[in-house]
């Protein structure tokens, strides 16, 4: 249950927010509701996300699983159903999708992802556990430009995740509407317009 109302005033701006929300989404995102109540911050957070589309060095894929691995090492269950509704309508392998929260013990995922979900949960810990040994084995793989998209991502997803655990936002079942048949109209219209990571906000416009 969320520790903040999710009924803001309804302002121009919170409507406008909310027409968008629901058009693109298919409902109003919990994390846009709670913002709401402080305009300035939800209008800075929403320029900010949209500022993400143009970060385009990493591999989705990558970028994808680095997001999720830090959701799921804070706990956020509403980035890690959202994150993987997105991701899934990007293409994204559902099968590396579902075993984050299990990734050490996966054989999916490659050398590379593996050591990016580790570096995601090394940036997450508190204190981070970052080590010289696992920043040179990204640095065989990925380049300095790539790398600092990596880390500001990770970043990123901690804002996002300590935001909404804090708040008491939980799954809004983004998910679940992933999982129903393909030949449901429904399922289709809800996955197929999710455009890439960095071109949602997750506050909800």
């Amino acid at each position: 249950m969320s520790r903040i109302s999710l009924t803001p005033r309804r302002t121009l701006f919170y409507r406008a927010m909310e027409w968008y929300s629901k058009r693109t989404y298919g409902k109003v995102l919990d994390p846009g509701k709670a913002l709401a109540h402080n305009p300035r911050v939800l209008f800075g957070y929403l320029r900010f996300e949209q500022s993400l589309s143009k970060w385009k060095t990493l591999d989705p894929g990558l970028r994808a699983l680095a997001e999720m691995a830090s959701a799921t090492s804070i706990g956020c269950s509403w980035c890690m159903d959202f994150g993987y509704w997105v991701s899934r309508g990007q293409g994204i392998d559902e099968g590396k999708l579902r075993e984050v929260p299990t990734w050490r013990e996966s054989d999916v995922y490659t050398p590379l992802e593996r050591d990016v979900m580790e570096y995601a949960e090394a940036m997450t810990a508190n204190p981070p556990t970052v080590d010289d040994a696992l920043v040179e084995r990204l640095r065989r793989n990925l380049d300095e430009a790539q790398l600092v998209e990596l880390t500001a991502m990770v970043a990123v997803e901690n804002l996002r995740s300590r935001i909404n655990s804090a708040l008491g936002l939980t799954s809004q079942g983004f998910k679940d509407s992933c999982d129903l048949p393909a030949a449901a109209p429904a399922a289709d219209q809800a996955v197929a317009p999710a455009p890439a990571p960095g071109q949602v906000s997750r506050s909800g416009a």
